[in-house]
């Protein structure tokens, strides 16, 4: 049975794994802004995205690829948790930023 994270920690623990594995063993702290620091490039950018849906059993939406939802693996584990509360309440998840600023446009992954 392929039971998906749900708490906080475990959910930042499965992303921190699949970055570790994007990046060739290196370990990340769950605040850290890889890609501020240039670790992450637009491939693995959707790779993550990808493992997210897959592992983490969230669907993402082009509306939802705000690059603030994705710098960190703390971000990314509020991003899950809001979408997961979204569809549970039949409601959907704005691409705006994790800590609570509004970002117009839906900025994407980058290029």
């Amino acid at each position: 049975m392929n039971v998906q994270p749900n708490t906080t920690d475990e959910i930042t623990g499965e992303v921190l794994a699949m970055l570790t594995g994007f990046l060739g063993g290196v370990r990340l702290a769950p605040d850290q802004d890889y890609m501020a620091e240039g670790l992450i490039d637009s491939i693995m950018a959707l790779e993550l995205v990808t493992g997210i849906e897959e592992i983490l059993g969230v669907e993402i939406d082009v509306d939802d690829l705000d690059l603030d939802n994705f710098r960190t693996a703390a971000r990314i584990s509020s991003f899950v948790r809001r979408k997961r509360a979204a569809t549970a309440d039949g409601g959907s998840v704005d691409g705006g930023s994790v800590d609570g600023g509004s970002v117009g446009g839906g900025s994407g992954i980058p290029a």
